[in-house]
């Protein structure tokens, strides 16, 4: 057996030689137009190895750019294959980059009242198209949630604001960006728009989502279409005709930590690096003025910019800080260690314009780098801090700024625009609205667009109309009012009206009020009812060009003629929104008449249903003790008892 096998073992080794050996030969021996190829042809079979290596990531990038930047021609498809041997040869390139940009800053502004004023910016700006036919499938840094909506609902412009507290305009001046208190919203759609109510409500709905706020409760019954307070901000701006154009706001909305979050999840580093990570919540709102905004407006026929804005305002008494001063670790619990990765500009900006010298307060650690900017009319200058340069935070690789006051002296120049309102009367039938707007210049006066939306439970009597200014009646030059209908759309309320100089401007309307369905009130009816907040839109006179000494300190040849060419500069300011209180029912009734039904059910119903059902016998009356105890003994001698 064992030389058997040895046998076999060695028939098997030859086999296996024999077979390698004739598939060498036919290798050498096979003719020029077989399966293999020639000695001549090898650089060529090299050459066409590599275009097909190289062939391939081409066709990707080709296909990236087809989805991200535009169509590949006809024309242009047949120049890529005239290039493609030439192209072949060479290595692949890497592909284009999308064509965005993101910034952040952080503007500080010590305020004389001793709170800070902390404005956050977020800039992200994206050269695409989204309004082709082939959609927007490549994001980069522009939030894909934002993205999908102006696509779908063919959106050009979306301007979003959330506020928790009142702006104080006359003790901290104007805000970089204004908005009222609540929720507001307005839109401008695409003219290819054909229902217009249908898209606006489907829009308030995802944006309900994306936000995690009340939105969708924006309806036809506080929704408006201005004629001419709100223009596009965008720089192309193909969208004029205000059909395309709704207004709405949410006076009573709640800003807090879930409307924040999504929020932050917009940008692009999110909260983990750059200025973001001063966003503590619990920081945030606790603070006496809080707002949030995103504003998506297009600065070319194929470039958007996405920006949002927070403002906030801290108060150091009410924050339990004791002493006058200020640092980000103090305001925020955190301090800062580097920029946001992903952009390419990030800076921190500190208004010193009332401390040239330093006598209002100390900031450290100091800067060299300062700016001037006219802001808002009036030229500042600002501490610069570049984040992106390392020597901004030291050897410690940390940035704390530090404010401290030296002196509360000082006077804070006012705003040349102001406006308030108040609800006027008394009884629940009747009342009046009252709207001041003042106009703070010395000399000059200038036009504003007063814009009112008023729910349609006030009965407005336009009738009743009244502007004033001085004492005199100022008459409107344009005047667009749209009455309402009960329960379908509110009061919309516009007109254009001179304000003169150092003046106060007082518009006067009646109303009166609705009685409601006790299905239509709230959860808190006695509360009362919210009403959004007016607009006073105008184009002020720039603060740069005036000055307010004219007759102490200008020469009188110069000031002979105080009226000179200025430039202005837009603004939009908001008023406080109403709280009227409507003629409510006592809801306890209600409850006092199931009550009363109750225990008129429970005691006459239940007797007669007793009275019905029982059923009755008769007992004989129980025999007395010495009946009972003869019984027991006749029972114990078998007697028969009594």
């Amino acid at each position: 057996m064992a030389a058997h096998r040895c046998v076999s073992s060695a028939l098997l080794v030859f086999l296996c030689v024999l077979s390698v050996f004739t598939v060498a030969r036919s290798q050498e021996t096979t003719p020029p137009g077989g399966h293999g190829a020639p000695a001549t042809d090898g650089p060529q079979t090299v050459t066409e190895t590599t275009g097909q290596t190289a062939g391939q990531p081409a066709a990707e990038e080709r296909r990236w750019e087809a989805t991200e930047v535009k169509e590949a021609t006809p024309d242009e498809s047949a120049a890529e294959e005239q290039e493609a041997p030439a192209a072949d040869t060479a290595a692949p390139s890497a592909g284009p980059r999308p064509k965005d940009d993101f910034q952040e800053e952080l503007v500080i502004r010590p305020l004389h009242s001793g709170d800070i004023y902390a404005s956050f910016q977020f800039r992200t700006l994206w050269e695409t198209d989204f309004t082709r036919e082939n959609k927007v499938s490549h994001y980069r840094l522009f939030p894909k949630s934002l993205g999908q909506v102006i696509s779908k609902f063919s959106v050009r412009e979306l301007h979003i604001s959330f506020t928790q507290g009142y702006w104080r305009t006359m003790q901290w001046g104007q805000p970089y960006q204004p908005s009222p208190p609540g929720a507001e919203l307005w839109v401008w759609f695409q003219d290819s728009v054909t229902d217009v109510d249908g898209t606006w409500k489907e829009l308030t709905n995802v944006l309900s989502g994306i936000f995690c706020a009340s939105l969708n409760f924006i309806d036809s019954t506080n929704t408006v279409q201005p004629s001419a307070s709100f223009k596009p901000l965008g720089i192309v701006n193909e969208v004029t005709d205000h059909r395309f154009l709704r207004y709405a706001t949410l006076p009573r909305e709640i800003v807090c930590t879930e409307n924040l979050t999504p929020w932050k999840k917009l940008l692009p580093c999110g909260s983990k690096a750059g200025l973001a990570v001063l966003m503590k919540s619990e920081k945030l709102f606790h603070s006496s003025f809080h707002s949030q905004a995103v504003h998506i407006r297009p600065v070319s026929p194929t470039s958007w910019e996405l920006r949002q804005t927070l403002n906030v305002v801290f108060d150091l008494h009410t924050s339990g800080q004791g002493k006058r001063e200020w640092s980000l670790f103090k305001m925020f619990s955190r301090t800062l260690t580097e920029a946001c990765p992903l952009a390419s500009s990030s800076k921190i900006y500190v208004d010193v314009t009332d401390n040239p010298q330093g006598e209002q307060f100390e900031l450290s650690p100091a800067t060299p780098l300062l700016s001037q900017e006219v802001v808002l009319g009036d030229r500042r200058t600002f501490s610069v801090y570049d984040l992106t340069q390392q020597i901004t935070f030291g050897t410690v690789r940390s940035l704390n700024l530090l404010i401290r006051w030296k002196s509360s002296e000082g006077d804070m120049l006012r705003p040349l625009l102001h406006g308030e309102r108040y609800v006027a009367g008394y009884g629940l039938q009747t009342g009046e609205i009252h709207t001041l707007m003042y106009n703070y210049h010395p000399y000059r006066s200038f036009p504003v667009l007063l814009l009112d939306s008023v729910p349609w439970y006030l009965r407005l009597y336009i009738h009743t109309l009244t502007v004033t200014s001085k004492g005199k009646d100022n008459k409107p030059s344009y005047i667009h009012y749209q009455p309402s209908k009960d329960r379908l759309r509110p009061h919309l309320l516009e007109m254009l009206v001179q304000l003169p100089p150092n003046s106060v401007t007082e518009v006067t309307v009646q109303f009166e009020r609705a009685l409601l369905k006790w299905t239509e009130y709230t959860p808190d009816p006695n509360h009362g009812f919210y009403v959004g907040s007016s607009v006073i839109s105008s184009l002020v006179p720039s603060i740069v060009a005036m000055d307010t000494n004219i007759t102490q300190e200008r020469p009188l040849f110069s000031s002979f003629f105080p009226c000179k060419e200025e430039s202005s500069y837009f603004v939009r300011v908001y008023t406080e929104p109403l709280l009227v209180n409507l003629p409510t029912p006592d809801f306890s009734m209600p409850y006092n008449v199931i009550c009363l039904t109750c225990t008129v059910v429970a005691v006459g119903y239940g007797s007669l249903y007793n009275l019905l059902t029982r059923s009755f016998q008769i007992e004989e009356p129980s025999p007395g003790l010495a009946k009972r105890l003869a019984n027991i003994i006749r029972r114990m001698r078998g007697v028969p008892p009594l």
